[in-house]
């Protein structure tokens, strides 16, 4: 498409958006009915399907799920080299989704689970947990990054751990021959490696909370990270809830997690709310306020630090007037910044491949902690739409009807592209195993609630989780 009518397309597409979608933006932030029309449906599964391709071409003869292919030629996409304990679960969850909306058999789905149940039997642990990068090929621990050459020291990683962890369960709740294998490989997956207890008398040395990893190769434990995961409302609790439910940590480790900063701390905004006592912890309520709107912020203002955990942890059922709030407001706020702050006529913004080349951040600085966040750049991300299916369907569906229209995001082979410079018309060449593996839960999660959810609805979630959810006050 010449430059020309791009901007002719661009434009006309951005004001039909706009149109339709402004109305919407302003209104109260109630919870939005789910698209269940059938024509909807089928469009959702279609594009489900197309989706669930790019995993396979992904996934390696070994099992594993590589980190990204790239799909701008016409021939087969070959995988990257390299593979992550979080492209594994996503590999992981999206066969079981695959099988619950029919796309694939129940025996098909048994055997590719279990060809990647055996290759994570074989990939080198320490501490029970899995290292940050592998030979998606072979299964081999990375020393050196393939693209570059560069040396890659053996890391531990929390949040990556904790997705894996999540596809082993899906996998092992939906078949149920692979249970003792899964069993066997979390045995040694405890959650207290990675924490620090809370020191009353110390709480910046002692902040229970968990470190954002290890290099092993330290002594004792290992070289820890310089930081916690500090920030509640951030991708890192969902190994907050699973070290809870199975009881390797206390259930106090999720109210000295930050709402927000204190105030008078540096950070986006100067917070509202104010303190409560909660389990015998002095918890700080803290919220930010976005265009009049209360929410809870994230680290740096993305669509999938907020909402990745509710595709399987049902935060919004077990807290409406909490998490569920907050979830909407930040979907709003989301919405809001694309159509009416930065008028680029798409909205949803989240990390993601860049158009040209790389990786970065993407989200709205306004609604994360971080004072200099993560940045629109007139970059939109497909998966942050489908993120936003359970709060504005119906404004998801068009957006990303919009940026196909417009621009081709959508390829009917892979499903759809990475990101979208909606300023240029520059589309990225990639999908990644993360956004593909977010897209495939989310849309299975519409289709057919509860899929994905069992493992995290019962057992130690329902009976240690749940409560602190029921219990959460957050000042909005």
């Amino acid at each position: 498409m010449n430059r020309r009518s791009f901007l002719t397309v661009a434009a006309s597409t951005a004001a039909a958006t706009c149109a339709t979608s402004l109305a919407a933006a302003t209104t109260a932030d109630a919870a939005a009915p789910a698209v269940r029309t059938d024509t909807q449906r089928r469009l959702l599964r279609d594009w489900f399907a197309a989706t669930h391709r790019s995993m396979e071409a992904m996934t390696t003869e070994l099992g594993l799920a590589a980190d990204k292919i790239d799909v701008s030629g016409s021939g087969t996409p070959v995988p990257s080299a390299q593979t992550s304990p979080t492209n594994i679960g996503c590999g992981l969850w999206s066969t079981v989704a695959a099988a619950g909306l029919g796309v694939i058999s129940a025996s098909a789905m048994h055997r590719r689970l279990a060809r990647t149940v055996a290759a994570v039997e074989r990939l080198e642990r320490a501490h029970g947990f899995w290292f940050n990068w592998y030979d998606a090929h072979d299964g081999s621990l990375l020393t050196s990054w393939p693209e570059t050459g560069d040396p890659v020291r053996p890391f531990l990683s929390t949040v990556d751990n904790a997705w894996l962890v999540t596809g082993l369960r899906i996998a092992a709740d939906a078949d149920p021959e692979l249970r003792p294998r899964v069993a066997a490989l979390l045995a040694d997956a405890d959650w207290s490696y990675y924490y620090t207890p809370y020191d009353p008398a110390d709480p910046v040395a002692g902040p229970g909370q968990l470190r954002g990893g290890f290099w092993p190769d330290g002594p004792g434990k290992g070289e820890p990270t310089g930081h916690h995961y500090g920030a509640l409302n951030t991708e890192p609790r969902m190994a907050s809830y699973l070290g809870i439910a199975d009881g390797s940590l206390p259930a106090e480790h999720y109210w000295h997690l930050m709402r927000t900063m204190l105030p008078g701390m540096g950070q986006e905004q100067e917070p509202g709310g104010g303190y409560v006592d909660i389990d015998g912890v002095r918890v700080w309520e803290g919220h930010y306020t976005h265009r009049g709107r209360k929410l809870v912020p994230t680290w740096g203002g993305s669509m999938f630090e907020a909402l990745m955990v509710p595709l399987f942890v049902p935060e919004p059922q077990w807290s409406p007037r909490s998490w569920g709030t907050t979830h909407r407001r930040f979907v709003r706020s989301q919405i809001e910044h694309g159509l009416i702050e930065e008028e680029y006529g798409y909205w949803g913004f989240s990390p993601a491949s860049v158009p040209a080349g790389g990786y970065r951040e993407y989200g709205v600085d306004a609604i994360g902690m971080q004072e200099d966040g993560y940045h629109s750049l007139g970059v939109v991300t497909p998966h942050a739409s489908f993120l936003a299916l359970p709060q504005a369907p119906a404004e998801a569906l068009a957006n990303l009807r919009a940026l196909d229209r417009a621009f081709g995001a959508y390829d009917d082979r892979y499903g759809f592209r990475d990101s979208v410079d909606v300023t240029t018309g520059r589309v990225s060449d990639v999908v990644l195993a993360l956004d593909q593996g977010m897209i495939a839960a989310a849309v299975a999660q519409h289709l057919r609630p509860g899929l994905l959810q069992q493992p995290f609805r019962s057992g130690g979630f329902r009976s240690r989780v749940r409560p602190l959810l029921a219990k959460e006050r957050f000042s909005i």
